[in-house]
């Protein structure tokens, strides 16, 4: 379902066709909520289905722009305000975990060595985004302001990982 408000969200901030959302999915939103261009102009038909986004403007060989509409507007207002939220957390690497029993020791070491620095590159990456913002280089508007917030949450959970990778490498199975 959340694919339907990541949509609505990303047109709410700029209208954009199928494949520029796409894009916006994969360099915005891709390392937490990845979606495939088929998923996404599935989407894109069913929320103009259902009017929460329009054609904005046609394009040269059937290239489409949507914005979302008032209806969208209130549908991922009224999302944001639900009190229910999927707490759900589905990171391979966590199932993984509940199977190093079955590696080799010292595979083990070598993934973890490398999921450790995977996640320490990433979340550096998003603190050069988040220091970038903080010197105003991305302005102030309420869409940055979130992405700001969206970009610390990235930080320390990807921090996390890393602590946790590291710390695994010293207990069983690891050693």
């Amino acid at each position: 379902m959340s694919l339907r408000y990541g949509v609505l969200g990303l047109l709410a901030g700029e209208p954009a066709s199928g494949y520029d959302l796409a894009r916006r999915f994969e360099e915005a939103l891709g390392s937490i909520w990845p979606a495939k261009h088929p998923q996404i102009y599935g989407e894109l038909t069913r929320l103009a289905d259902e009017g929460m986004i329009e054609v904005a403007e046609e394009g040269a060989r059937g290239r489409k722009v949507y914005c979302v509409t008032e209806a969208g507007l209130a549908d991922i207002r009224e999302w944001l305000a639900a009190g229910d939220v999927d707490h759900t957390v589905r990171l391979e690497p966590l199932l993984r975990s509940f199977f190093f029993w079955l590696a080799r020791p010292e595979d083990l070491q070598r993934h973890l060595t490398r999921e450790a620095a995977y996640y320490r590159e990433t979340a550096q990456r998003y603190r050069g985004y988040a220091d970038a913002k903080d010197r105003g280089e991305f302005g102030d508007s309420p869409q940055t302001m979130s992405l700001r917030v969206a970009i610390e949450a990235g930080i320390r959970l990807y921090e996390a990982l890393a602590d946790w990778a590291e710390w695994a490498q010293t207990v069983p199975p690891a050693r």
